[in-house]
């Protein structure tokens, strides 16, 4: 007997829009009762540079209350702001925004209001929560409106490949940044599919492993307003000893299985456009879900890496379906979610994508949809009934009494952040 699908229920209302972005940010707090969230009073446009988006968190536990936190004038339609849960808190959280020529992040305590500001912007946290790397969202949103911010002009417009800015790192504690890695350094890494030396460049889609020691960028380059193509690339975490990971390029959306390995969409001659598992520092890389995930998508792995979420993009038949589906990767089978439509105005830059996001007990997924006729929107929904096998997750030893005492605080459930290694320390059954 097949399970029914899961149903959405919508935790956010008109007549005001909103939404969180990105898939591979923290968008639950570590007990799973405040949802953070974006809102906004348009749609179907660009940001301009003094359009301002509020921060606020849903309480799950209240109605589904709305909370307004602050607000922010540095943000895009795909990934927001680059709001998050700080990794190993349940109070803090980060957003970007603009003061003057500069972008900078807040870090705000929601439970006392205690509010800090960090001198430059963010793109992804440490899994410990101590650092950050960002890159240049001017340079961004010149190159691919959209995933950039507005109001402040690229310095670099006409220089190919800037040796002033690329990757930089901050210590979240003080706000001191460095640059740890430059555009012109990764150009100069030889690229043997072309000739790239007219184009311009910039990187984009920074994250930390698992375990903090390395992070991706996806490395881009233009020639003048035609399509943008893509090399992935880690480097250590002080922006030495850099891999060249998948240099076809057609990389598209990724994420770390472990400290090891990255799952991604991409371009191989051994099978074409399909999900591949790279393994960093080698030329090892196999096909995942051969025949089964065959569409680019928002991939994360479920704690315990037995499960792969997963979403596409409108299909392309009139009807404009983004499927939400599990895949379980022992079986290589394909549990259905739902599929929701996309209004044909959402499109582009201004599209709104399901970007599943899960929730610490990996129980709840959370998506943006504007398929229910009040704009976008973020609806939730119970996947508790759809995997059989139960989720196993093991912990490394620095996190053992975060976890043991999130355990007795929130007994029948493990609490974990999704993107840190797991190694045997504590192993947790979910009631599933």
């Amino acid at each position: 007997m097949q399970t029914p699908l899961p149903q959405p229920y919508p935790v956010t209302t008109g007549p005001k829009y909103h939404w969180f972005g990105y898939y591979d940010k923290l968008q639950f707090d570590p007990s799973g009762r405040y949802l953070l969230g974006m809102e906004v009073d348009f749609e179907h446009r660009s940001p301009g540079p003094e359009d301002v988006i509020k921060i606020g968190m849903v309480d799950l536990a209240d109605g589904n209350r709305w909370i307004e936190l602050g607000e922010s004038r540095a943000w895009g339609w795909q990934q927001g702001c680059m709001l998050q849960w700080r990794p190993g808190s349940d109070r803090e959280i980060l957003w970007n925004d603009r003061q003057g020529d500069h972008f900078i992040c807040h870090v705000l305590d929601v439970q006392t209001g205690e509010r800090h500001i960090l001198p430059q912007a963010i793109y992804t946290l440490s899994p410990d929560g101590k650092s950050a790397i960002g890159t240049d969202f001017r340079r961004i949103n010149h190159m691919r409106p959209g995933y950039g911010y507005a109001g402040i002009p690229d310095p670099n417009f006409d220089v190919r490949a800037p040796e002033d800015v690329g990757i930089y790192h901050m210590d979240l504690s003080t706000g001191e940044a460095r640059l740890i890695l430059s555009i012109a350094q990764v150009v100069a890494i030889p690229y043997p599919h072309a000739d790239y030396s007219t184009a311009r460049h910039y990187f984009n889609h920074l994250l930390y492993n698992p375990d903090g020691s390395r992070f991706i960028f996806l490395h881009r380059w233009r020639f003048g307003d035609g399509p943008f193509h893509t090399r992935m690339l880690t480097a250590a975490s002080d922006g030495s000893d850099i891999h060249v990971v998948d240099d076809y390029g057609h990389t598209s959306h990724f994420i770390w299985r472990d400290r090891e390995h990255i799952l991604a969409w991409a371009w191989h001659p051994s099978h074409g456009h399909a999900f591949y598992l790279y393994r960093d520092g080698t030329q090892d890389v196999t096909v995942e879900g051969e025949g089964v995930m065959t569409e680019n998508g928002h991939c994360t792995y479920l704690p315990g890496n037995g499960w792969i979420l997963n979403d596409t993009y409108p299909s392309g038949n009139g009807e404009r379906l983004q499927h939400l589906y599990l895949y379980e990767i022992a079986s290589g089978r394909k549990v259905p979610l739902g599929s929701y439509a996309a209004p044909p105005e959402y499109t582009g830059e201004w599209r709104c994508d399901l970007h599943p996001r899960f929730s610490p007990d990996g129980r709840t997924i959370a998506i943006d949809s504007a398929h229910g006729g009040n704009g976008r929107q973020i609806y939730l929904l119970d996947i508790s009934e759809t995997q059989p096998t139960p989720v196993r997750a093991t912990v490394q030893a620095d996190q053992r009494e975060t976890v043991q005492g999130c355990a007795r605080k929130f007994p029948g459930r493990v609490l974990l952040h999704p993107f840190v290694e797991w190694k045997a320390i504590l192993v947790v059954k979910l009631p599933i």
